[in-house]
């Protein structure tokens, strides 16, 4: 594969996580603190906001880490290996923890939409939690695929 080609998907890895970062820096403080006007007499549920975001975060970045590392095998012509594999399994294992920390933080949403009268919010967190999904689905039929063509490679190499 052309070097510009993993290059353009390195950027683009890069651009899509600092969106997210900028939400964790800005938005995130703000939702807390919308939640603890619309419940005044609950300022745990801040604690909880932070920790169900921030924690999505952290898998999502581990991630993109995971898919940028997934670019340097291809660029060193390695992507047929084992350690590919291993970065689609990790890539999987986030997406799923991400999926799992969003399902933890849905009655989270649920409080949100009740109060504030808006059913797109609940909307909002179940696609969440089917795009970390998707992405798991996406990444275990990736690793299957190419852990078959790693063994379809290495019969071959003992036959001739």
């Amino acid at each position: 594969m052309e070097r510009g080609t993993t290059l353009f998907l390195k950027a683009t890895l890069i651009l899509l996580g600092i969106p997210i970062l900028a939400l964790c820096i800005f938005l995130v403080p703000q939702i807390a603190d919308y939640a603890v006007e619309l419940y005044p007499g609950h300022g745990y549920l801040r604690v909880l906001i932070y920790i169900d975001l921030y924690a999505s975060a952290i898998p999502f970045y581990l991630a993109l880490f995971q898919s940028f590392r997934l670019l340097s095998y291809i660029d060193k012509n390695v992507a047929f290996s084992d350690l590919s594999v291993r970065s689609l399994k990790n890539i999987k294992s986030c997406a799923i923890a991400c999926s799992i920390i969003f399902v933890l933080g849905m009655p989270l949403f649920y409080l949100f939409a009740e109060r504030d009268d808006s059913p797109g919010v609940i909307v909002v967190g179940m696609l969440l939690i089917f795009a970390s999904l998707v992405i798991a689905f996406f990444a275990a039929v990736l690793q299957r695929l190419l852990q078959e063509a790693i063994d379809i490679k290495s019969e071959n190499d003992l036959t001739v």
